[in-house]
């Protein structure tokens, strides 16, 4: 039985204490009208109507239920609006997945974004490189990732690509930041700093095959994927780092230079499963590709490496 329909059926017969006024507001016929009350009292065992006189009136039972039946239909609308804000990707949690090396103020816009799009939908924010969230989706623990390519996913949607030129990252003093836009070959001797191979695979080999095709064979590749320690060991003279313009803009004493002929390319891909998607999935991936695209497209301090830093303005020069 479809309580809700007989129970505002009832309603509108009890509001009206006529049944061919209700029916009329109802924008039926009387007698199925007629019939659907007939059909909620036998199913609740009691006479609601007092039908023994040219008026009707309502029994005691009646009575009892107009306020329990109120009461129910509120509730029902309140569930089915709760169903359809999760059915539209509005209410409920997203399980997102994004990269350690993604900027703070990204993370922040794409979080007021989705508010603002979806108040009553919770991001639940996962840090993990892109092998890990490629797992997660496939095991069912993450609604949405943000991958850096190649990754071969043929079971994922994706949504609109965001890609980064890359440039070398050095400390502001090396001469290599001397140069407006050094090649690959020009880091010779130096050792590379590189996420493990772990984090994202196709694009740890990628890296390395672009550098020895350009001239470039790192000494020794160093693992890191904290961008701090990252940064860390560029200062340390521990080796230089090939990462988007406005990764440089976390360390003041670090310099980005373009690679001449820009032969790297970081590219992101939002992705998501293709079956049994979260409803609010690609509306995350479209933000996210929004915000990230206007973040690579910020200004970057490219100064030459003789300017005075930002630390001259504690310490005096002498």
């Amino acid at each position: 039985m479809d309580l809700s329909r007989h129970l505002r059926h009832f309603l509108a017969v009890a509001e009206e204490l006529h049944f061919g006024r209700a029916a009329e507001r109802l924008g039926m016929a009387q007698p199925p009208l007629s019939q659907s009350v007939q059909r909620l009292e036998r199913d609740l065992g009691v006479a609601l109507f007092d039908r023994s006189r040219r008026s009707i009136a309502l029994t005691p039972a009646g009575r009892l239920l107009v306020d329990e039946a109120r009461g129910l239909l509120a509730a029902d609308a309140r569930l089915r609006a709760v169903m359809s804000g999760v059915r539209d990707g509005t209410l409920g949690t997203l399980r997102a997945g994004v990269p350690p090396d993604t900027p703070a103020t990204a993370l922040r816009e794409m979080l007021r974004r989705t508010a603002e799009q979806a108040p009553g939908l919770e991001i639940d924010l996962h840090e993990l490189t892109s092998a890990e969230q490629l797992r997660a989706l496939d095991e069912g623990r993450l609604d949405v990732g943000l991958p850096h390519e190649p990754f071969h996913a043929p079971e994922l949607a994706r949504g609109p690509s965001v890609s980064h030129r890359l440039g070398v990252v050095v400390p502001r003093l090396s001469p290599l930041a001397r140069r407006d836009a050094p090649a690959l070959a020009d880091l010779a001797g130096h050792d590379l700093i590189l996420a493990p191979r772990g984090a994202a695979p196709e694009w740890h080999d990628h890296v390395l095959d672009t550098c020895r095709d350009h001239g470039y064979v790192p000494p020794r590749v160093r693992h890191a994927r904290n961008p701090d320690f990252v940064l860390g060991l560029v200062l340390a003279g521990q080796g230089v780092a090939l990462a988007p313009a406005e990764f440089a803009g976390r360390q003041p004493r670090v310099a980005w230079r373009p690679l001449a002929g820009h032969p790297l390319t970081a590219t992101t891909t939002p992705a998501w499963p293709a079956r049994s998607a979260h409803p609010a999935a690609p509306r995350f991936a479209a933000i996210a590709a929004e915000v990230l695209t206007g973040t690579s497209a910020q200004p970057t301090d490219l100064t030459a490496p003789d300017t005075p830093g930002p630390w001259s303005v504690v310490f005096a020069e002498r």
